[in-house]
């Protein structure tokens, strides 16, 4: 039996998928008022319960060989602060020590390349940078992500076997929950003027993620990290490369970093007044002003990871949202 926290996710609905493809037995587990739209018809047993319940948990792991935990909260807004450490650290804590407990062959822990500390300047980011524990990290979400990442290796110490795996910017189809970044590239697609930033990130694909995580559960070495990245590419290139994809044209700004990052102030005071999503965020603006490039050499040599191309995953992700539209 195989346990996936997290399911009703981006990732989770897609590993749920590929392992139910593969002929695996495959429980989720999922908050009690969740509706799991994500994973409508899908045979497989599904249990309620939450990371920050032990006794739910227990529950969850009886009878269970390979637990992928990917439940977690990620937000870039103000006020997500205390969720935030509570589920990606507290219940991250709590599903490796109830998986010890249960005897689990393996757990395999997904985290974030967020869970590493940023480097002062752009520069190839491996598994060897520091975690972004205390004042290196460049933001709250950073700083669990990474407390999370450390307490699965303190758990590791005491006999565990789990691997972590950090995904970088994830895209592709089967966003039922749209994330950030699927809005985004769905908001592309319309032939409207387009307000973007100066900077750049590293996308990868939910299902090259999905691979990545399968692959580190099967043949990972215990305790270890590997960053499963994909294309590193400038915001205007991307927005062009939907339009191209999408066969419309439309105009687009860029907005220097400056200015960008002293709307984003303002905008997240009217956050804080009217619940308005801003369009960009401090530390939004922060993470693609950064530009950090992660390398990939270890899960490719470990795991015989392999991304698809940009271009394919944003085809797929078009295709998807339009079908949906």
């Amino acid at each position: 039996m195989i346990l996936v926290t997290g399911a009703t996710g981006h990732v989770g609905n897609m590993l749920v998928r590929k392992l139910l493809s593969r002929g695996e037995r495959v429980r989720v587990m999922v908050l009690p008022d969740d509706p799991c739209v994500s994973l409508a018809g899908l045979d497989m047993e599904c249990v309620s319960g939450n990371v920050l319940a032990p006794p739910a948990l227990e529950r969850a792991l009886a009878g269970v060989e390979t637990v992928y935990h990917l439940a977690g909260i990620i937000s870039i807004l103000p006020g997500a602060e205390m969720l935030m450490q509570r589920v990606n650290v507290e219940g991250v804590r709590n599903i490796a020590q109830a998986a010890l407990q249960a005897g689990v062959r393996r757990m395999v822990h997904v985290s974030s390349v967020h869970a590493f500390r940023r480097p002062a300047q752009s520069r190839m980011v491996d598994e060897t940078e520091p975690l972004a524990l205390e004042g290196a990290a460049a933001g709250v979400y950073d700083r669990t992500k990474a407390e999370g990442t450390q307490a699965v290796l303190e758990v590791v110490k005491e006999g565990l076997d789990a691997v972590i795996v950090c995904p970088t910017g994830i895209i592709g189809p089967h966003d039922y929950l749209r994330s950030e970044m699927g809005q985004t590239i769905s908001e592309y697609t319309r032939k409207r003027p387009h307000l973007l930033v100066a900077g750049a990130y590293d996308f990868v694909d939910v299902r090259d993620v999905v691979q990545g995580v399968l692959a580190a559960g099967a043949q990972g070495h215990s305790g270890e990290l590997y960053i499963l990245s994909g294309t590193h590419i400038a915001l205007p290139e991307l927005h062009d490369l939907v339009q191209e994809l999408a066969g419309i044209h439309s105009p687009k700004l860029v907005l220097p970093f400056s200015l960008a990052l002293a709307g984003a102030r303002l905008a997240e005071l009217g956050y804080r007044l009217t619940k308005i999503t801003p369009r960009f965020t401090s530390y939004a603006l922060r993470t693609v002003h950064d530009s950090a490039l992660f390398s990939r050499a270890k899960a490719e040599r470990e795991l015989g990871y392999h991304p698809r191309t940009l271009r394919e995953t944003l085809a797929d992700t078009i295709a998807w949202h339009g079908a949906r539209a």
